[in-house]
């Protein structure tokens, strides 16, 4: 069972049973993010790279057998733009990459640390967060960048033996949100798709 390749602005991933729509028109760089991971040991699957150059929250991975499974940007990298380059990074990590962990919750003591390195701070405490009927942990960051501010959700669960993250960058929590809505598990969504203002 694996995830894609992306069909339709979709991407469905029968190996951990979710799908996501992309917003219409946005850049897949999976490959790119996947190819730079292997070519660079210390990488973290892509997610350190903010859309708009700066450093996500996101994520600790470190560690061979980690995946980026979708890396989608509103622009392409070094495109001009005054707005936040808005991305949405979906990977998997082995568990065993992180000892002593055995709950998602446990995973954004990683996230969390790593988000003031890079100038981010958490909105909240993590705390669970339903998507349909499958139960996730969420944690929110924002960091002022310039004149603007970034905003960062991420999504944890634990499936399968990996860590499966969800992180969704944009300029303001409602567009954070519709990136979130594009996010089911299960059954495929019925044709509804969210789109970034």
């Amino acid at each position: 069972m694996q995830c894609g390749p992306l069909a339709d602005q979709t991407l469905h991933c029968a190996r951990f049973a979710f799908t996501y729509k992309l917003p219409f028109g946005w850049v897949d760089r999976t490959a790119d993010m996947n190819a730079e991971a292997q070519s660079s040991p210390n990488a973290n699957s892509g997610e350190d790279e903010n859309p708009d150059g700066g450093k996500s929250a996101q994520q600790p991975a470190s560690s061979a057998g980690s995946e980026t499974l979708l890396a989608v940007f509103e622009r392409p990298p070094g495109a001009p733009g005054d707005t936040i380059n808005s991305a949405v990074v979906i990977a998997a990590e082995p568990l065993a990459n992180y000892h002593g962990i055995k709950t998602a919750a446990e995973y954004f003591g990683a996230i969390n640390e790593l988000a003031q390195q890079r100038g981010f701070k958490p909105v909240s405490d993590p705390y669970s967060f339903s998507v349909g009927s499958k139960e996730l942990v969420r944690g929110d960051f924002s960091k002022e960048r310039n004149k603007l501010t970034m905003y960062q959700t991420s999504l944890a669960m634990i499936e399968k033996g990996y860590v499966v993250s969800f992180t969704f960058i944009g300029g303001g929590d409602e567009e954070v949100n519709d990136l979130i809505a594009g996010l089911s598990f299960g059954a495929r969504p019925r044709g509804s798709s969210s789109h970034p203002k």
